[in-house]
C-alpha cells in the first residue's frame, strides 16, 4: 500500500515549481530498506533501495535527471488482486539485477548480510488481506516491480523514454504482480511534462496533463480510495496556496499532509479489496499495530524552475513508528534543460 499526489509542469510560473511531489510508502516495518540516496552506480538517480533478498536493487519510488530530463517513476501495489497464474517469469531475467551476478546490468547496492525472512508474515503479500484464501507460491516466480521503477529512471535511451518504456511493459506486464506505476518526463520548457499510468490488471496505459495535481494509491484510478479523493483535494490546496513558497513552506505542508491519520472511512472500493485491513489502511498515514505495518516513509520531492532538486524523506529508523525518525534532505543542482 502506497499513495502519491503530484504536479508536473514544464515551466512553471515564477517561483514555482516543475515538480511538486508527496508519497507515503506503506510496507512492512521489518522489511530492509535503504534510506534516500543517491545511487551508487547510477549517481544521477536518487531514491530509497529495496534490501528485501530477492528483491533488492528495487525502488518504489525514485528520481534521474540525465539528457536534459528528469524522470521520475513511483510503483503502487494493487491492493486485492490474486497473484496472476500463469505469470512464470525466466529466471534469468532476474540475473542482471542480482549483486552477485557478472552481468553489466546495473548493481545499485548490496545484498544485506543479514537477514530474517519471519519477521513479518509474509515479505511480499500483495495485500489481498483474507487469510482464507491463502498465498500461491506463484510469487517467487514473478518479476520484482521495483525494477520497472529502477530501470526507468536509470535510463536515458530511446528505448526507455516514458513513451516506448511503458509500451513495452504494457505488453509484459503479466510477469509481475498487480501494480499501478506512475511515470512522469519533464524535459524542456517549451515541450509539456508526459505523465503516464500503467496498470496491469488489467493491462492500461493513460496519459495525464502537464500542470494538473493527481494523486494515485492501491486501486485503479477510476475508482479512487477515500483517502486518495480527500488527500488529492488536500494536496491541490496547498499546491494553489503554497505553490510558490520557500522549499521549507511548501515541504512542511506536504508532510503534514502525509502524516493525517483521519480514516476516511466507510470507504466501499477499499472494503472491496482489503476486507479484514480495510478500515486501518483508510488513512493517508497508515498504522496497524498487530501487523507491524504501515506508512514508514514519507517523501517530497520538489524541482524549481532552475532544475534545482529537493528530495526529503522522513523514514522510521526502527519498527516502532513512536520510536526514532530519520530526516534526510538532499539538494541537487541540474544542469538547466535545453
Amino acid at each position: 500500500m502506497c499513495v502519491i499526489f503530484f504536479c508536473a509542469d514544464s515551466n512553471p510560473q515564477v517561483g514555482g515549481y516543475k515538480l511538486i511531489l508527496a508519497s507515503n510508502r506503506d510496507e512492512f516495518f521489518a522489511r530492509a530498506t535503504q534510506s534516500a540516496a543517491k545511487w551508487a552506480n547510477a549517481e544521477h538517480v536518487y531514491g530509497g533501495i529495496d534490501l528485501e533478498p530477492g528483491r533488492e536493487g528495487g525502488t518504489w519510488l525514485a528520481i534521474g535527471h540525465s539528457a536534459g530530463f528528469f524522470k521520475v517513476g513511483a510503483l503502487l501495489n494493487l491492493t486485492g488482486e490474486p497473484k496472476p497464474r500463469d505469470a512464470v517469469a525466466h529466471k534469468n531475467i532476474l540475473q542482471p539485477h542480482n549483486h552477485n551476478s557478472n552481468s553489466t546490468g546495473i548493481n545499485l547496492c548490496p545484498k544485506p548480510t543479514t537477514s530474517n525472512n519471519n519477521s513479518h508474515p509474509n515479505p511480499n503479500l500483495n495485500l489481498n488481506l483474507n487469510p482464507s484464501k491463502g498465498h500461491s507460491n506463484n510469487e517467487h516466480f514473478l518479476l520484482g516491480r521495483g525494477m520497472i521503477v529502477a530501470d526507468f529512471v536509470t535510463q536515458a535511451d530511446e528505448e526507455h523514454s516514458i513513451q516506448n518504456y511503458n509500451q513495452t511493459l504494457l505488453k509484459d506486464c503479466t510477469k509481475y504482480s498487480a501494480f499501478n506505476f506512475v511515470s512522469i518526463e519533464i524535459g524542456s520548457s517549451s515541450l509539456p511534462a508526459r505523465v503516464e499510468l500503467l496498470s496491469n490488471v488489467p493491462p492500461t496505459l493513460e496519459e495525464f496533463r502537464n500542470g494538473e495535481c493527481y494523486g494515485f494509491g492501491n486501486s485503479l484510478p477510476h475508482t479512487p480510495f477515500e483517502k486518495v479523493r480527500h488527500g488529492q483535494q488536500q494536496f491541490e490546496a496547498i499546491v494553489k496556496e503554497h505553490g510558490g513558497s520557500s522549499v521549507q513552506t511548501l515541504s512542511a505542508h506536504l508532510m503534514q499532509l502525509l502524516r493525517n491519520k483521519h480514516k476516511f472511512w466507510p470507504d466501499a472500493e477499499l472494503k472491496r479489496r482489503a476486507p479484514n485491513w480495510g478500515e486501518g489502511l483508510s488513512a493517508l498515514n497508515v498504522h496497524i499495530e498487530d501487523h507491524a505495518y504501515g506508512s514508514r516513509t514519507h517523501t517530497v520531492i520538489l524541482v524549481d524552475s532552475h532544475n534545482k532538486m529537493h528530495f526529503i524523506e522522513e523514514t522510521m529508523a526502527g519498527v516502532d513508528p513512536q520510536g526514532e525518525w530519520s530526516r534526510t534532505h538532499i539538494e541537487k543542482n541540474f544542469q538547466q534543460s535545453v
